[in-house]
């Protein structure tokens, strides 16, 4: 498989006279760095090899303008830890960094990187012990359909460290909702194929089928839109949209939030698995516990704020006026929530100020990859009883829970939930008291 990567078509009179062939080298693998590539030395210099593992004997290749990555050749040493990858696209499909190491050696490697990054910030705490929450896998996915040499159509996912797209038939980490995903992803794309742009094809299994959201191809013939309404209705898309402006819809997209059916805006932000957004609620709640008066920051469409509505009074805030409003609808259309109020509000450049926090005795916030600074230092501000933070990025959190701690806090529990699995990824969930 790792043969197939090394293609490359020589362009010197294109890369000027500065370019250099590729070289190969023969490396030894140290450890596994926190993106998950295997990590050698070279001369002082540290080398980044995907698809490797500790102990390994590797043949490399240089990319070029890359000087710390390589392309993998040969294992000319395995380690014995090594397993057969379940995937036939592992080691071209730039999705999974891990699928050839043993579970529990994986697993710790994982726990590990947390602790690192936790030790670099200063921040000494227990660690509860790290959660599957892959569950039945990806609800939602995003393909890309390029056209490749020759003028081939590609629909897939993006190559490692690469532009070009690698054409798959099925992807075995997707939940059943998105079984027929790829072919319909095949099918829209074909349609689309005379419009000479690269296409995203955004894609959420829900409870009423597949949810599908176009970004990429420019304006849309009426011929086409005739010719898009017809493959939704074959490959069972509950709602077809190109940047949210609708296309088709056969059934309102939706799925359950607690007690609530959420239906969802046209290509809104879901966690990645069913079990992920499960787990990650279930410890919400428990953290928020007895609360009365609770603030969701940067709330989406509700997984924490619809859970919490069945005993707490509601204040959710989020950047995104399409998600407050399906917040706000499924809110009023479930029996036995307390009030729930949700106002669209920038939280990055208009942050909740301690003032207006006075009467919340428990608050959570889970911002994006960027973390929440400005947020987390108006919190540090305030004398809210608890704070729950939940991230998606140990780097980010590290930043915003060292300022929460210089203004007092303490950090009395942090659980790691892995619904990323087969990649680096790993979202948190932690308790800050005053």
């Amino acid at each position: 498989i790792f043969h197939r990567r090394k293609v490359y078509i020589k362009r010197a009179n294109r890369r000027g006279p500065c370019y250099s062939p590729p070289m190969i080298e023969h490396l030894t693998i140290e450890r596994i760095a926190h993106r998950g590539d295997g990590q050698a030395q070279v001369v002082g210099q540290t080398i980044y090899v995907p698809y490797t593992l500790p102990g390994e004997m590797v043949e490399a290749e240089t990319v070029p303008g890359h000087p710390d990555r390589r392309h993998l050749l040969r294992i000319t040493q395995p380690s014995a830890d090594r397993i057969a990858a379940f995937c036939p696209h592992f080691g071209t499909c730039g999705g999974c960094a891990i699928q050839h190491w043993r579970e529990d050696k994986y697993r710790a490697w994982k726990f590990a990187t947390l602790i690192e990054t936790l030790q670099a910030a200063r921040i000494e705490t227990q660690v509860d012990d790290m959660i599957d929450a892959h569950g039945e896998g990806r609800r939602r996915i995003v393909l890309h359909a390029r056209r490749g040499t020759h003028d081939v159509l590609q629909v897939g996912f993006a190559a490692i460290n690469a532009r070009h797209i690698i054409a798959i038939d099925h992807c075995p980490i997707t939940a059943p909702g998105l079984n027929g995903a790829i072919p319909a992803a095949w099918a829209l794309a074909e349609a689309l194929q005379t419009i000479d742009k690269p296409l995203d094809i955004h894609i959420t299994a829900t409870l009423d089928g597949m949810d599908v959201d176009l970004r990429g191809s420019g304006p849309i013939a009426p011929r086409d839109m005739t010719k898009l309404a017809a493959i939704a209705s074959e490959h069972k898309i509950a709602r077809l949209t190109r940047h949210g402006e609708l296309i088709v819809q056969h059934a309102p997209p939706s799925i359950m939030m607690g007690a609530a059916r959420v239906v969802l805006p046209p290509g809104s932000f879901l966690q990645a698995t069913g079990k992920g957004e499960e787990t990650l609620g279930a410890l919400v709640v428990e953290h928020c516990r007895g609360a009365k008066n609770v603030v969701d920051l940067f709330c989406g469409v509700g997984p924490f704020a619809l859970r919490l509505a069945q005993k707490a009074r509601m204040q959710a805030f989020d950047s995104e006026a399409p998600a407050i409003e399906a917040l706000r609808k499924a809110a009023a259309n479930t029996k036995g929530l307390r009030n729930v109020q949700a106002q669209a509000r920038d939280l990055f450049r208009r942050p909740l100020y301690p003032m207006e926090l006075s009467e919340c005795d428990a608050l959570v916030f889970d911002p994006p990859r960027q973390g929440a600074e400005a947020q987390a230092q108006q919190l540090a501000q305030t004398k809210v009883p608890r704070i729950v933070a939940v991230s998606c990025n140990p780097s980010t959190f590290v930043r915003d829970a060292r300022l929460l701690l210089d203004g007092g806090y303490k950090l009395a529990r942090l659980t790691p939930v892995d619904q990323f699995r087969h990649t680096p990824h790993l979202e948190l969930v932690a308790l800050f008291t005053r």
